[in-house]
């Protein structure tokens, strides 16, 4: 079964209109991004802390700030993908001052200081082990011209598998231009999801334990100038995160004689 025939298979099941099921799919997101940018929390302790704001014990405050504030994020991209508001260059700004709220940080520069938690674009250079992203003069022109590119295919009609790889490429391109100075990697799977959203398709999961394949992805990607690379990645991680949504489904409605819920004394 490929990618859009998981996903017709999903749609039709109807798992998205389960009770509860998209709050915890959202939580499950969040997890596996702010993992991914190093919290220690674990799936349990992020539910607890965003149904129940219960902050677990010996972790630190910043780790659960990641949390509330991704989350947060979140929920503002889902409600702005309902009105299918155009992506801008503002626009990201706004996701990524979310995302950083309460976690963001203040960069002393040649230009002055740059306060991170405002969404402002990045004033100096950075690189990341081996890679070295755009320089800093000519983030906001790469940033412009991104979504410029997004909106002329969201205006036109295009096929979902074309949806899907404009979401992806997209997540690719706002990473490697690297616009700040703080969770650009996060600011950019919120950027996939909300295409994802305006689209009416199941939000893609960058799952914690595909860490270093995802990292090497985005390298590899960039290297051999290649996209593909990056969308089959992607593709593998979403048909998997589908899947198991759809097993997990089939198991509670279809159990196996003998199986499933009994009560226990």
């Amino acid at each position: 079964m490929d990618l859009i025939e998981t996903i017709e298979k999903y749609k039709h099941l109807g798992i998205d209109d389960v009770i509860d099921h998209e709050k915890f799919n959202l939580i499950s997101i969040v997890y596996h991004s702010t993992r991914i940018e190093g919290s220690t929390l674990t799936e349990v302790e992020t539910q607890v802390l965003l149904t129940e704001g219960l902050t677990p014990k010996g972790k630190p405050i910043e780790h659960s700030l990641m949390v509330t504030d991704h989350y947060a994020a979140l929920q503002f991209i889902l409600k702005e993908a309902k009105a299918r508001r155009p992506v801008s260059t503002a626009f990201i700004q706004e996701i990524n001052s979310l995302v950083v709220r309460n976690t963001g940080s203040f960069y002393n520069t040649i230009f002055g200081t740059v306060d991170a938690r405002t969404g402002a674009f990045r004033k100096g250079n950075v690189t990341a082990g081996s890679t070295y992203f755009p320089n800093y003069d000519k983030v906001e022109r790469l940033t412009d011209s991104m979504t410029d590119k997004i909106n002329e295919k969201m205006q036109s009609d295009i096929s979902v598998a074309d949806q899907i790889n404009l979401a992806f490429d997209a997540h690719f391109n706002l990473v490697s231009i690297h616009p700040f100075y703080d969770d650009n990697g996060r600011t950019s799977r919120l950027l996939m999801n909300y295409i994802q959203a305006c689209y009416q398709l199941p939000l893609a999961i960058v799952h914690n334990e595909s860490k270093a394949d995802y990292i090497q992805a985005l390298i590899d990607t960039r290297e051999k100038d290649d996209i593909n690379i990056f969308r089959q990645f992607m593709n593998d991680e979403y048909k998997k995160c589908l899947a198991d949504e759809i097993k997990k489904f089939e198991d509670i409605s279809k159990p196996k004689k003998g199986s499933g819920f009994h009560l226990m004394f």
